[in-house]
């Protein structure tokens, strides 16, 4: 069984997404494992990821993998601005 999602963020700022995007991108670029992929893209202010996974499992765990790592960069963004 295949799993799909697409999550849109919608960032303040183009700043703010140009950091998210430099903190994600060596996690699209190789994949820890098989069972999920990511595709990453930049639309205006938004940030849109397309992933497809294995199964349910893997979908979950992708996308609350990449939502955390996110969140971390904003957290930092805000702390060093």
């Amino acid at each position: 069984m295949n799993a799909q999602a697409v999550v849109r963020l919608n960032f303040s700022s183009e700043t703010q997404l140009h950091v998210v995007l430099q903190a994600l991108k060596p996690e699209t670029e190789t994949s820890s494992t098989s069972r999920s992929k990511v595709g990453m893209t930049a639309e205006g202010q938004s940030l849109v990821l397309d992933f497809s996974a294995k199964d349910t499992s893997a979908l979950r765990a992708a996308m609350n993998s990449y939502l955390r790592l996110i969140g971390v960069a904003i957290n930092l963004h805000n702390l060093t601005e």
